[in-house]
């Protein structure tokens, strides 16, 4: 029997498909389809972190004001994930879940126009809600798909190098807009005017996009699909959702997590210029910060290849060190304090892909509701930056001469309580996570029709000689 999977527009979730035992040269094409998208919220997020500092200036806002942004864009996984874009993942499947998402971001992308023309602080954030709210939307499907679509074994390895060029979007996006939007030579006014162009070329990118995924032969990957998929690899029926305590220490995990990566992010232009840098530098900084973030996630999916080196161990590890250099930058100075944040990026790379690709291990048929969960997750990205922007204003207000310094200490705190899942996976579930790491499902060609009857056969002549071998006895 030739595996494959034939274009369809929806598939019931009930149904058991041949995307069970997909191969890694089957899941190559529409892995390559999706990590596109990994670029484009990639661009969309770096652009939000350079827009910040700028807001601040051409609006007249307060740090804490301007946090508003990352609050509207970040409120819209809390709200989309479990409710509207889950559903739609459920009841259609992954092709629709893509092409609704990008219909939602290209009209968050339009809408900013409007924005930029009445120089409405609101109006840019509620055209970043909805440029959330599509975002969101292709995240709840793109990470589970990346993260089942293929041998289980390589699942983190997959998530990672499209997580690694979603940071290749977030590096081009800084660099872009400190040579282009915001350039010396650039006003600000011009520069609002430049973004706005900008978004809706992303919003013409997008329409081209929808029709491609709608022509593009992609699996559908079904709920069915997983709880079949647990049962050849470890005769393992995950029970009630309430019962996963792995899932549920994975998303308050994320939660944390990208609470301190976009706090970090988002007054790293704020920071440099507080350690001595113009406007300009610091998003050239944060530009090169954002290449060694890239970089370093190419080379977690590299270490991941070795089975000696599981994520497990690199999760513990990157999440541990994020909070020693994001400490060693609020008590440092200077161009020391600016180095020691860079490596706060760097150590934050695989952090994202592999706690999400940890929390889905075992989930079975609960994997498209555990996937939502852990993407609305990425909702603290909408709880701690506003915190961060709160204590360096108070700072400010009081004549402090380190506030965003100082300031780093809430993602700090964020890092320590993220650090719960790795300790967790590491000395009470490895024997989950290392079974779907260790198997050689979609590695090993599956049995065809005539070796599964010929299986049969030979167990029917064993049970008849046993039976004959019993009545010679009597």
């Amino acid at each position: 029997m030739r595996i494959g999977y034939r274009r369809k527009i929806t598939v019931s979730d009930d149904t058991v498909t041949s995307a069970v035992h997909l191969t890694l040269k089957q899941s190559l094409v529409p892995c390559f389809l999706v990590t596109i998208l990994f670029f484009l919220w990639g661009f969309a997020y770096g652009l939000l972190d350079v827009l910040n500092p700028h807001f601040q200036a051409a609006l007249n806002v307060t740090p804490s004001r301007s946090s508003g942004l990352s609050a509207a864009y970040f409120g819209a996984y809390f709200i989309c994930p479990p409710t509207i874009s889950g559903w739609i993942l459920r009841r259609w499947g992954f092709r629709v879940t893509f092409m609704s998402g990008l219909a939602i971001l290209a009209v968050g992308c339009l809408l900013m126009w409007p924005s930029g023309v009445k120089h409405s602080f609101g109006g840019y954030c509620g055209s970043m809600f909805v440029v959330g709210a599509g975002l969101s939307t292709l995240e709840t499907a793109a990470d589970p798909f990346l993260s089942i679509c293929g041998p289980p074994r390589y699942s983190e390895i997959r998530l990672n190098l499209a997580q690694a060029v979603q940071a290749i979007g977030s590096f081009v996006a800084p660099l872009l807009a400190s040579r282009v939007f915001f350039a010396n030579t650039v006003d600000t006014d011009q520069g609002l005017k430049n973004v706005q162009w900008t978004y809706l070329g992303v919003a013409g990118f997008v329409g081209l996009l929808i029709i491609l995924f709608f022509l593009a032969p992609m699996p559908e990957i079904t709920d069915a699909d997983m709880g079949t998929q647990e049962m050849e690899i470890a005769e393992y029926d995950p029970g009630p959702l309430r019962k996963q305590t792995n899932l549920f220490l994975a998303v308050w995990s994320q939660f944390c997590y990208i609470g301190a990566q976009v706090s970090v992010a988002n007054y790293f232009v704020n920071f440099c210029e507080e350690a001595g840098k113009s406007p300009s530098t610091s998003s050239d900084i944060f530009a090169s910060a954002q290449g060694l973030y890239a970089f370093n996630r190419f080379v977690a999916g590299g270490l991941m290849t070795f089975k000696s080196i599981k994520p497990r161990f690199i999760l513990a590890l990157y999440l541990f060190m994020s909070f020693v250099f994001v400490l060693a930058a609020s008590q440092s100075h200077g161009n020391a304090s600016i180095a020691m944040l860079c490596l706060v990026l760097c150590w934050e790379s695989a952090c994202f892909a592999t706690i999400f690709t940890l929390g889905l291990r075992g989930l079975g048929r609960h994997t498209k509701v555990g996937g939502s969960l852990i993407v609305a997750a990425i909702s603290g990205g909408a709880a701690f930056p506003p915190m961060t922007g709160a204590v360096a204003t108070h700072l400010q207000k009081r004549g402090s001469k380190k506030p965003f310094h100082i300031a780093m200490l809430i993602p700090m705190m964020a890092f320590v309580c993220a650090w719960v899942y790795p300790v967790y996976v590491n000395l009470f579930n490895r024997e989950t996570v290392d079974a779907r790491r260790e198997t050689d499902l979609g590695i090993v060609p599956a049995p065809t029709e005539k070796e599964l009857a010929l299986q049969d056969s030979h167990v029917g002549e064993k049970e008849e000689v046993s039976t004959g071998e019993q009545k010679e006895v009597v």
